[in-house]
């Protein structure tokens, strides 16, 4: 059967928008090539963005930078104390969901409809147990609610209503709609109507936020939460709580959280992909972390970019964008926080 034009018009739309920024932001735009965080470490994305430097509000930016090094200070903490990549990466991601800076938790986007539906997923390396949910209206914490999935249940993931009433069965006390303080998207800025050429600027910073760690016992942790895309049509899920696409941690290769157009990154795997480049093709994380984001996604037009961390502490953070939120702390006890290539 025919796609129907209007699928048709907004996908050769935004595959227009996205070959144009890939084309001119197709090196490698991570910098920080060969950075080792030591024996323990951890690392954080706040989002990848198709804003240029001249975009972003020095203000906003001052303050989501200031929020990323909070939550990277509150998951080295953890690690430093000998604390597990676990507690490190659902501490940092949670206090990246509280705040309303990010596309996660409180400052989670709507749908079309003005409804938000948030997803997350959490991985340990160890045993490769993972947990996550999808579609939720009423958590406040989508990653601990994960995390519950991961450990309380016999599941993976669990989405809408069956994930509210798992989470509130262990305590989790439920969020109204109101919680989240985004307000509704307009059409104007639904990637799905093919007009993401008309958002503005501050409306193109995906915010999905991340997390990867490495723990002084050598093990690995990921973690992602989102609310999706800006203009998402209702009951979309993205690739954030599809382990292997959008998260995805094994302690004999790396731990990998993405941000950008989810649907690439669930047809290709990304996460999964980096891993198993790294366990199946004898290659660094640095290789196969371009291999995969500058290289491949940039050839089907996938916009986006991971960040990872190794079983020897070593990191990457490749992104095909024009900026994307991150930062690192490392055994050194360093807390660092950079938006663009040249940071």
């Amino acid at each position: 059967m025919a796609k129907s034009s209007k699928f048709s018009s907004y996908g050769r739309s935004l595959a227009g928008v996205l070959f144009f920024s890939l084309f001119i932001f197709s090196g490698p735009l991570q910098g920080h090539d060969g950075l080792n965080l030591g024996s323990y470490g951890i690392v954080i994305h706040g989002g990848s963005s198709s804003a240029t430097p001249q975009d972003h509000d020095p203000e906003n930016t001052a303050a989501r930078l200031a929020m990323i090094s909070e939550a990277l200070s509150a998951g080295h903490a953890i690690l430093k104390e000998g604390g597990s990549s676990l507690d490190a990466v659902e501490t940092a991601i949670n206090i990246l969901e509280d705040s309303p800076l990010f596309n996660a938790g409180r400052g989670a986007i709507s749908n079309n409809e003005g409804v938000h539906e948030l997803d997350s997923s959490i991985m340990e390396g160890a045993d490769l147990n993972a947990g996550a949910v999808a579609g939720v209206q009423h958590i406040k914490n989508p990653i601990s609610a994960a995390r519950l999935v991961m450990e309380e249940s016999p599941h993976v993931l669990l989405v809408g209503e069956g994930a509210e009433r798992f989470a509130r069965k262990h305590g989790h006390e439920p969020v109204s709609q109101e919680y989240f303080l985004r307000e509704p998207v307009s059409k104007k800025t639904s990637y799905y109507e093919g007009e993401s050429e008309n958002m503005e600027p501050s409306e193109r910073v995906f915010g999905t936020v991340g997390a990867v760690a490495l723990d002084r016992a050598g093990n690995l942790a990921a973690g992602t939460s989102t609310g999706g895309y800006p203009g998402k049509m209702p009951g979309r899920v993205g690739d954030s709580p599809i382990i292997g696409a959008g998260t995805f941690a094994d302690n004999r290769t790396c731990a990998v959280s993405a941000t950008g157009h989810g649907e690439y990154f669930m047809r290709f795997l990304v996460t999964h992909d980096i891993s198993a480049m790294m366990e199946y093709g004898g290659v660094s994380l640095n290789e196969a972390a371009d291999e995969v984001i500058m290289k491949k996604l940039v050839k089907t037009g996938g916009s986006g970019g991971i960040i990872a961390i190794d079983r020897d502490g070593n990191v990457a953070m490749p992104y095909n964008t024009h900026s994307m939120y991150r930062g690192y702390a490392g055994s050194d006890g360093k807390v660092v926080t950079i938006i663009f290539k040249d940071d």
